[in-house]
């Protein structure tokens, strides 16, 4: 254990509860008339739980995060659950694992499972749990004693169940829980009893494709959307609640099947936290001391309180910005993709993701393989950051496929 390593997990759990202390924070101060401090205009969107916005698979990974309205396997439910329907076995599972900040530390990871069933060619049922270790951290108190040695984790269980409604439409709902924790039982300072974060939360997703023809050869068109993460706040054991990461995406894909053996897909998505943005507080332009109202609350300058409920922060996210529609423009964040399979067997993929500087600034290309053969598949991307020493840099995905059909043994003496 080392002090870069204690650091940096403090840091995510920082990430992860950032917003808890927002309004007693000093960060995005400005002053009376609206303008920012130092000039300082970098208010990226603290969520708790970010985990449940990391890509799980790899496939996707390998794509720029772009999967809203690919094709679907068993990771559909992450992304879209009105996708998962289209699934083309009757049953099967893949598990996922990626070392999480591998470049700076060893012992973070996260990790995916989800299986499916298809019930009959009209609806479909899947199950997943997701897991993030954040790797051994030594606590210390005020005076930098150590009190313990913790292991803080994130976990999170679901099911869905996709099913279609005409020919080109379908639609997905998933239930979920979620647990964090992220201190254990000890107490830092003065601060409240540590516990905790509990959440339930539902995803709800959409999916119309229908194939198209292109003179010489065929594909499919598919457009998806879904709202992710819409659950109640998670509190650690204070008054103060967070929210968890609701995101809204809206995608598209064209599959072009050049011939028999050869096939591309490209894939676009427009994601969106539906979150509340940090506002700017004010500050005495004479002191620079940040101004509270009479009931110490800070005072704010621009944009609104993010203390609301859950829907009026979901449904105010979008016009509650400090700088206006220019900012939540800022918000959406691009993925697009690239997927090149050979006869339904080995697959390249590449892809590119895009955050404004200002909410996070995340940019990086990503690559990815996989190969498929009869029952078993295999995935495989890796992340390259657009801006050197990034803490993501180097990140690796794998995932394993295991599909399967009632008659598959059948269909396989037939065949032979």
């Amino acid at each position: 254990m080392n002090i870069k390593h204690i650091l940096l997990v403090a840091g995510v759990i920082f990430y992860s509860v950032a917003s808890i202390k927002a309004q007693n924070s000093n960060v995005n101060i400005g002053s009376l008339d609206g303008t920012e401090g130092d000039g300082n205009n970098f208010r990226p969107i603290n969520t708790a739980v970010p985990f449940l916005q990391f890509t799980p698979d790899a496939r996707a990974a390998g794509m720029g995060d772009a999967g809203v309205a690919t094709s679907a396997d068993a990771a559909s439910a992450h992304w879209n659950p009105g996708k998962l329907v289209n699934v083309e076995n009757d049953y099967g599972f893949q598990v996922s694992y990626a070392p999480w900040l591998a470049k700076l530390v060893n012992d973070m990871s996260l990790s995916y499972l989800t299986g499916y069933y298809k019930i009959n060619q009209q609806s479909v049922a899947s199950f997943g749990m997701r897991y993030f270790d954040m790797g051994d951290i030594q606590l210390t108190d005020e005076f930098g004693q150590d009190l313990n040695q913790f292991r803080p984790r994130e976990f999170s269980f679901d099911g869905t169940y996709s099913r279609k409604l005409t020919e080109h439409f379908s639609l997905g709902l998933t239930g979920k829980f979620i647990y964090s924790n992220l201190m254990g039982n000890t107490t830092v300072g003065n601060a409240d009893d540590p516990q905790p974060g509990i959440s339930v939360a539902a995803d709800i997703g959409a999916l119309y494709d229908r194939e198209v023809d292109f003179g010489s050869t065929d594909g499919r068109l598919a457009f998806g959307a879904s709202i992710t993460n819409i659950g109640n706040k998670i509190s650690y054991g204070s008054e103060i609640e967070n929210f968890i990461p609701t995101m809204l995406r809206v995608g598209t894909a064209l599959t072009a099947n050049l011939d028999l053996y050869n096939s591309f897909t490209f894939a676009l998505d427009f994601n969106k936290l539906m979150v509340p943005s940090p506002p700017v507080f004010a500050v005495d332009p004479d002191t620079g001391v940040q101004l509270r109202d009479n009931q110490g609350d800070p005072v704010i300058a621009r944009g609104r309180d993010p203390d609301r409920s859950l829907l009026s922060g979901m449904f105010g996210s979008f016009a509650d910005a400090p700088d206006g529609f220019s900012e939540e423009l800022r918000e959406v964040m691009i993925a697009a993709g690239v997927e090149y399979w050979y006869n339904n067997v080995f697959a390249a993929r590449t892809g590119y993701f895009w955050e404004h500087d200002t909410k996070g600034g995340r940019k990086f290309f990503t690559f990815g393989v996989g190969f498929r053969y009869q029952l078993f598949g295999v995935d495989f991307a890796y992340l390259v950051p657009q801006r050197r020493e990034h803490p993501l840099a180097e990140t690796m995905r794998f995932t394993l496929h295991f599909n399967f059909n009632s008659d598959t043994r059948r269909r396989s003496i037939t065949e032979d």
